[in-house]
């Protein structure tokens, strides 16, 4: 099978995506860091994303988390050219971020400018040796976590991420919620729980992003990671922007 042809929705991503109301995206991420976006894929889409996990011909490298010490469970980068699913969601999606990861990084004092279309970002990465395709497959089963962190694979870092739920809560596991904590300065972490259902997506801080103060925004640092799997088999699929090195 053809990996630039897996997956084909039953109707464009575009129309869907352009359908969102990012204003109120814009708002959520400002105000919590992570926004939850419902109905982003159909059931049938979930599934067959699902089961492209168990060919190796559409990745370009399988990682098991307990050899690492990031947890339990396992997940495989896909390798160029995307299946169309995966790589239709990363062209449509980042020009609706753009305004918003400008706009915080204009905040933080941070110099860097991400264009308008995402091949150009891309571009950028490549020219600077991330030219490895970072959209992942992650799948979890009993007694499976992932631990706390940021996915950061080189110098050019888009600041926001998306992940999607595959797999149905309660159907067909249970446990493994999505989890993002919060180190603001001089406090403790904030934990958040992250309700998904399948198909659903949160948009989410990849690492930092600014927050308000009585006089100027400050810098708070974020890690995601999932609770442990108490019974089934979870799958998510992972959008991130930036290549790696």
């Amino acid at each position: 099978m053809n990996p630039a042809r897996a997956t084909v929705p039953s109707e464009s991503i575009e129309p869907r995506i352009a359908t969102i109301d990012w204003q109120q995206v814009s708002k959520d991420l400002d105000a919590e860091g992570h926004a939850i976006i419902k109905h982003v894929l159909f059931a049938g889409e979930c599934e067959e994303l699902s089961g492209l996990f168990q060919s190796d011909h559409f990745f370009r490298s399988r990682v098991v988390m307990e050899r690492h010490r990031f947890g339990r469970g396992e997940y495989k980068y896909f390798k160029y050219p995307l299946p169309a699913t995966v790589a239709g969601l990363r062209t449509v999606v980042y020009p609706q971020l753009v305004p918003i990861a400008n706009r915080w990084n204009e905040l933080l004092g941070i110099d860097a400018r991400y264009p308008a279309q995402h091949a150009d970002y891309i571009e950028r990465c490549h020219r600077d040796g991330q030219y490895k395709p970072t959209p992942l497959l992650l799948q979890y089963g009993t007694g499976d976590y992932n631990c706390l962190h940021q996915d950061l694979y080189g110098e050019h870092v888009f600041p926001l991420q998306l992940a999607i739920l595959l797999s149905e809560p309660e159907r067909d596991f249970t446990g493994g919620e999505f989890v993002l904590t919060e180190q603001r300065p001089r406090m403790q972490s904030r934990p958040m729980v992250v309700p998904l259902r399948q198909g659903d997506a949160v948009v989410f801080a990849v690492h930092h992003r600014p927050v308000q103060g009585a006089k100027s925004a400050y810098r708070v640092n974020l890690r995601h990671g999932v609770s442990r799997i108490r019974s089934g088999h979870r799958q998510t699929l992972g959008i991130i922007f930036h290549d790696a090195q």
